[in-house]
């Protein structure tokens, strides 16, 4: 059987974590999950640890010292998938923006609609976003619009953190030398799967802000992101792209 891995990061994520979990092994699909928590001071690894008692085999976690950043955590966990075994991997937030009931459709997308890389989309039909300020909502939009302007990508929502990939993917991509760590991390992963010439499809999804804890996102990251977007496309310039193997 197929090993279909989901990696969640975690900070402070006691109201969500358990109700997540739960919810994403009642889903008719196995899936399993790996959260990575960087020394959440609310306890948020430690409701983990007792629900691996109940999910022995299908919940796993990595703890690491603090807050590293979260592409750093996607990173670790993309390591740890790979050497685990896992066929297809996803990424997905803890806050429940990200319905997990898509998952399955995120899966179908590489299982049978030939993607290498499916990413759940804000903007694929129109704006599908519930409970963010305008503010928001415009500075994510003009994101994805300025990113397919300078990476000559044809994805809608560039900047989406809700995937998976296949394990040919993550394979083929170096990712010691993956550079941006923030949320422009979400973008370098989609512009080197496409740029070894791995197929890229969207999957419609409503993202729903979240309604526990708190944010992590800020405009200072985001400014970071976008001026870290225009480094990385000059980096590509000198970068030799391996074909993906068939």
């Amino acid at each position: 059987m197929k090993i279909n891995l989901v990696i969640i990061p975690t900070y402070n994520e006691k109201e969500n974590i358990e109700r997540m979990v739960r919810k994403v092994f009642s889903l008719p699909r196995p899936f399993e999950l790996l959260i990575i928590d960087d020394n959440s001071p609310d306890g948020t690894a430690e409701i983990v640890k007792k629900l691996q008692l109940e999910f022995p085999k299908k919940l796993h976690l990595l703890q690491r010292e603090g807050k590293l950043g979260l592409g750093t955590a996607y990173l670790s966990g993309f390591k740890w998938a790979l050497n685990y075994g896992a066929d297809y991997i996803f990424e997905m937030d803890c806050d429940f923006s990200h319905n997990p009931e898509d998952l399955e459709r995120l899966l179908d997308a590489c299982e049978k609609q030939g993607g290498d890389v499916a990413i759940g989309s804000r903007y694929i039909k129109g704006i599908n976003v519930i409970n963010w300020p305008l503010g928001r909502v415009l500075m994510s939009y003009c994101a994805s619009v300025y990113v397919r302007f300078i990476t000559g990508m044809k994805v809608m929502d560039t900047t989406a953190g809700f995937k998976c990939f296949s394990r040919r993917v993550l394979e083929t991509i170096d990712l010691d030398n993956i550079r941006l760590k923030g949320y422009g991390f979400q973008v370098e992963m989609k512009f080197t799967a496409w740029k070894h010439g791995f197929n890229l499809v969207e999957v419609p999804i409503i993202f729903t802000d979240r309604q526990e804890g708190s944010s992590k996102m800020s405009g200072g990251i985001f400014n970071e992101a976008l001026w870290g977007i225009l480094k990385m496309k000059m980096h590509s310039w000198f970068t030799n792209y391996q074909p993906k193997a068939d």
